[in-house]
């Protein structure tokens, strides 16, 4: 890159105390202030996920956050991380992610963090850079590529338009391309399906709604379900126990537990669908903050007011019953269910996300309960 005067003072420094933390949570607030659709995430979440002692991905992963500054002023940052948990590929290959990637419109700060990012990656016997992750495959993945004219779900991300572009020129290509699909009250599964279910449940298929009696068993059993249904999946990464529990202490005061539910086939737990209210919704004007009245306040629109949007962040089928008559229905069962359930509460919409484009089985579930494609989230990759 040709000398630029005005680069002179641009340097990228690694994370390391609490002050530089704050300022790498805060800075995509400030990056994204004039963009209409941007909702800060809360900055007491924020500071959990990007902690040791508070997220248990770091118990199976090494993690590194950069910031670049130029001028005593931070202009972006990136995180680099290696996820032991993480399968390889091919042989012979060696995966690293880079996430939290956030920077002013600056060819040269992008240069930079993604330098410092596959540097750090690199020293760490790593061949590819894939992502972003922030910071698991299991959480928030993928850069906004296309709709950005909505705000984003509860735990989907948001990025400027010219970001894609910027990665690009740091010699990344696409990986993997992520739907995101909206629907509303008006769609329905297809009429072949509605025509199953209205003939009720086969026998030995039981739908059931989420028991909060027995809260933390019942999210053990949504866990088991996922990781076996997911776990062909390109990129997947098990759920550990320890990631589990955080789960659901962090989903306890927001989800709804009429709109979970469960499919038992056989008296076997079979397969789950969630609708996660959207929390987006309710924290759009709290500038981050739960402090001193954004608690009670989004407490008041979840549980009282409530909002009018849902995310269905989690679906699947355990694979032993993928292939029966049975196990194929399922989806619908669930979905049928939990979208009545949904509608009757208040929810006039809602976002299935996020759905690989290469899964074809689940963007036909998607396209024929009514989803409409309207973003696509991106992983890319490089070799290093």
């Amino acid at each position: 890159m040709p000398f630029d005067s005005t680069n002179a003072d641009l340097s990228v420094i690694p994370v390391k105390t609490p002050a530089e933390l704050k300022r790498f949570i805060a800075l995509p607030a400030r990056l994204n202030a004039k963009d209409p659709n941007w909702i800060t995430p809360l900055l007491m979440e924020r500071t959990d996920a990007l902690t040791p002692k508070t997220n248990p991905f770091f118990d199976h992963a090494e993690v590194q956050l950069f910031l670049a500054t130029r001028g005593g002023r931070d202009v972006g940052r990136i995180s680099a991380q290696i996820d032991q948990l993480t399968p390889q590929p091919t042989e012979g290959r060696l995966d690293g992610h880079f996430g939290m990637i956030a920077a002013e419109d600056d060819a040269a700060v992008f240069n930079v963090l993604f330098r410092a990012a596959e540097d750090w990656l690199r020293a760490r016997g790593r061949t590819h850079a894939v992502g972003p992750f922030n910071l698991s495959i299991n959480e928030e993945v993928g850069l906004l590529v296309w709709g950005f004219d909505t705000p984003p779900m509860v735990l989907m991300g948001h990025d400027p338009v010219y970001a894609g572009q910027r990665v690009e020129e740091q010699g990344y290509a696409k990986a993997q391309d992520l739907f995101a699909y909206k629907a509303d009250e008006t769609g329905d599964i297809p009429e072949i399906a509605q025509r199953r279910v209205k003939r009720g449940l086969p026998s030995g298929v039981v739908l059931r709604q989420l028991d909060m009696s027995r809260y933390d068993q019942e999210v053990q059993t949504l866990t088991e379900i996922l990781n076996d249904a997911w776990s062909d999946n390109w990129g997947f990464t098990p759920t550990t126990e320890a990631e589990t529990r955080q789960l659901a202490k962090s989903l306890k005061q927001v989800i709804d537990q009429r709109l979970v539910w469960f499919a038992e086939i056989d008296g076997e737990a079979a397969g789950v669908v969630v609708f996660l209210p959207n929390v987006n919704e309710a924290i759009a004007d709290l500038k981050g903050k739960l402090l001193p009245f954004g608690w009670a306040k989004l407490l008041w629109r979840l549980k009282v007011k409530g909002v009018k949007s849902a995310r269905i962040p989690l679906m699947g089928v355990k694979k032993k019953f993928q292939t029966s008559q049975r196990g194929r229905m399922l989806p619908f069962w669930m979905m049928k269910a939990s979208r009545d359930m949904a509608m009757s509460l208040g929810y006039n919409r809602y976002e299935i996300s996020w759905v690989l484009e290469a899964n074809k089985a689940m963007t036909h579930i998607a396209e024929n309960v009514g989803g409409t494609h309207y973003k696509t989230y991106r992983v890319y990759e490089k070799a290093l």
